[in-house]
């Protein structure tokens, strides 16, 4: 079951690779690893950051993103004793628009080099 779903997760994550937002550089196996945690499993686009909060608690850091309005908030995942970072991002009215394995400072790096 384990590795049907990582192959699944896998294929996903190729198929994502050839959209827009290429340069989302995620390791499905962080998916798989991270799917219970509060963070991966409940926040999605459009929600405030309030209801951010509530579900991920407070970030272990918060920015304002060099690339697009709005903010940035980089969480430290756990599990079995290893860190995982994970980052949540915020459109200029506070509203979710984008999650992913990364720090904040991570993205915000590949936006710059996707946008010379």
């Amino acid at each position: 079951m384990y590795r049907q779903a990582l192959l699944t997760v896998t294929a996903l994550a190729l198929l994502a690779g050839c959209s827009h937002e290429s340069t989302r550089v995620q390791n499905p196996v962080n998916l798989v690893t991270y799917r219970d945690a509060p963070l991966v499993r409940d926040v999605h686009d459009g929600m405030s950051k309030d209801e951010v909060l509530r579900v991920g608690g407070p970030p272990s850091s918060s920015q304002a993103r060099a690339y697009k309005a709005g903010s940035c908030n980089s969480y430290i995942l756990n599990k079995d004793g290893r860190e995982q970072p994970y980052y949540v991002t915020f459109d200029d009215q506070g509203k979710v628009d984008g999650t992913g394995f990364l720090s904040c400072s991570e993205r915000d790096r590949h936006d710059r080099d996707a946008h010379p």
